[in-house]
């Protein structure tokens, strides 16, 4: 295979036309091109070629769906992260707030591994977690007004503080090792099991780091796929010939799942308007294919919309 070599950008522009784009305002593409950078834009092509695998595009696409596209998820990854940042912060609250009341509040208390679940299994796990933190403590802790604060004047950052400087990965973790009280106790405010708390938060996490890394979110499917829940029913969503659910498992609308059970209902609605407005902006400026070919890659069913009136 060749290596790739630099190319300018009217050699983008005529790259893009050779594989069949149309671009009527190559100004505005150019600049495009160079704020958005041409690898970056050119993966969203994948909805928009031929089916026959000479990739090139469907006949009469535009730079401007392709760009409709690229913007669109971009939008779509602000909604998301600024939700899942609810999610994080309601998180580390309740958190902090269960385990200070049950155990304790200072260093002594949560970094001891005597207060985490007593299953030798999980020791390892549980003294690595514990560096984990206490080196996010050493790195983080004095950046922060509140935590610098705290060591400056009482000598220790309590719980219901440190959590500011602890990653949402680190404290999905530290929820996996809870004791069975403290899990069960955090999971009756979510109203789900703690099964599925310990599934969705590291999926969450990892779809956080995606979003504020400006990664490709609209068809990004996850590792782990979440259990069957009441809502893949509610909505109907149609099965595979192996019986499982074709939406709403490792795709975005599992996310979505995730959210409609452990966002505050008033949140999860704005989410879910915020999200079919950019899907109709996308709507207007597509051509060559259908919103619902967009729909399919994000894992949406047709009657998505259904998610926020469902109990």
């Amino acid at each position: 295979m060749g290596s790739k070599t630099f190319k300018n950008l009217d050699e983008q522009i005529e790259l893009l036309r050779h594989k069949g784009l149309v671009i009527d305002d190559e100004i505005s593409a150019k600049e495009i091109l160079l704020r958005e950078n041409y690898f970056f834009l050119s993966g969203y092509r994948h909805l928009f070629l031929k089916s026959d695998g000479s990739r090139k595009f469907i006949p009469g696409t535009n730079f401007r769906e392709l760009y409709g596209l690229f913007n669109f998820d971009r939008q779509l990854r602000n909604i998301l992260f600024k939700n899942i940042l609810i999610v994080e912060n309601n998180l580390k609250s309740i958190l902090s707030y269960t385990m200070s009341k049950n155990h304790g509040f200072k260093e002594q208390h949560y970094l001891n591994a005597d207060n985490f679940v007593q299953d030798y299994t999980k020791a390892r796990q549980i003294n690595d977690l514990l560096r984990k933190m206490k080196r996010q403590i050493n790195v983080n802790g004095k950046q922060h007004a509140a935590t610098s604060h705290y060591i400056s004047n009482y000598g220790y950052i309590p719980l219901w503080v440190v959590v500011k400087v602890l990653s949402f990965g680190i404290v999905g973790e530290l929820y996996s090792v809870l004791q069975k009280q403290d899990q069960e106790e955090i999971a009756e405010i979510y109203g789900v099991s703690v099964r599925s708390l310990i599934m969705y938060l590291p999926i969450l996490a990892n779809y956080r780091n995606l979003c504020a890394h400006e990664d490709m979110c609209f068809n990004n499917r996850t590792h782990k796929l979440i259990e069957h829940t009441k809502y893949h029913d509610l909505l109907n969503i149609e099965k595979n010939e192996d019986g499982e659910y074709i939406y709403g498992v490792n795709d975005l609308f599992a996310i979505i799942i995730i959210l409609k059970q452990i966002l505050k209902e008033d949140d999860f609605h704005l989410m879910m308007n915020e999200i079919s407005y950019e899907l109709d902006i996308l709507d207007g400026k597509l051509e060559s294919i259908m919103i619902t070919d967009v729909l399919d890659e994000m894992g949406f069913p047709a009657n998505y919309k259904e998610i926020v009136r469902v109990k």
